[in-house]
């Protein structure tokens, strides 16, 4: 498996992915959460990435997001700044169970150390067992909880400072 951007051609492989985990236990997307509104402001800012397999295929995604609703929570660390958010991480039911998300969060949070990002915080479904299993074992801090969107969530929050890794992927700039 490998960590990378999300090519822009591959937006409705991405809506696909997302739309094959609605009604799963403890999504709590719905048809009109994550569609392609999302997907494109991702893919524009280029904080669209994935874990493919071997043969190319994309096994799970997420995305470094910008949602003012999360950024103005008032739980987040004032000394860990920057930080940016994560968000919409989600799992082929393919490859589920198989350490791709904790992959995907590990990706990204070294690519945004390399960005100069200080700290990086998400929200998670307050019943979603699996990726709270995951937080915890790449040791996130549960910061607090919020409702949004209809929904109770717990608020998680890890610094970057320590984090060590090599800077994941690189900008098609620097490729060349």
């Amino acid at each position: 498996m490998r960590f990378e951007h999300v090519k822009r051609e591959e937006a409705d492989t991405v809506l696909k992915l997302y739309r094959s985990l609605l009604g799963t236990p403890y999504c709590v997307w719905t048809t009109d959460y994550p569609s392609e509104k999302e997907v494109e402001f991702d893919l524009s800012r280029d904080a669209l990435f994935c874990m493919r397999d071997d043969d190319g295929t994309i096994a799970g995604v997420i995305s470094i997001d910008d949602d003012p609703n999360v950024e103005c929570l008032t739980c987040w660390s004032e000394t860990l700044v920057p930080s940016a958010e994560v968000s919409r991480v989600g799992v082929s039911g393919d490859y589920q169970n198989r350490g791709i998300a904790r992959a995907l969060l590990t990706g990204v949070m070294a690519e945004l150390k390399c960005q100069g990002y200080k700290a990086v915080h998400l929200l998670v479904a307050k019943d979603n067992v699996k990726a709270l299993r995951s937080y915890d074992k790449l040791h996130f801090n549960n910061v607090g909880e919020c409702e949004l969107w209809g929904h109770m969530y717990w608020c998680y929050e890890k610094a970057l400072v320590k984090f060590s890794g090599s800077c994941p992927v690189q900008s098609d700039d620097a490729a060349q």
